[in-house]
């Protein structure tokens, strides 16, 4: 069973930076891609960026592209999410997934329904 548990957040200022932690356990993610979500209160979730377990590809939605960084160590089933620059629009509770993935088309990283995994998330708030 595929466990992914989040850590890292708090209340920060704008300007500030925050490094997210997702613990990834149940397996090995070879050939997985992992993914950073968000939600902000009354909002639908969003792609926020993700990675690919093997190649460590990168993938970013535009609003956070030069700001954000995703890594991950393999030998600790550990993936980040630095995130700098923070603003208050970035509120929102982050949720980390892993995508198996099956089924991939270009695209699929974007795509939370693609993803088979979540965590329970943890909240990142900004103030201005």
């Amino acid at each position: 069973q595929v466990q992914l548990v989040e850590s890292g957040g708090g209340l920060v200022q704008a300007g500030d930076s925050l490094r997210l932690s997702c613990a990834a356990s149940g397996r090995t993610f070879s050939g997985y891609a992992m993914g950073w979500f968000r939600q902000a209160p009354g909002k639908e979730r969003e792609f926020v960026g993700a990675i690919t377990w093997s190649s460590g590809k990168t993938y970013f939605a535009g609003g956070v592209k030069g700001r954000f960084t995703i890594s991950r160590d393999k030998a600790k089933s550990m993936v980040y999410l630095q995130m700098n620059g923070l603003k208050p629009e970035d509120t929102a509770v982050y949720y980390c997934a892993a995508a198996q993935g099956a089924n991939y088309v270009t695209g699929s990283h974007y795509y939370s329904e693609w993803y088979d995994f979540w965590g329970q998330g943890t909240q990142v708030t900004v103030s201005s």
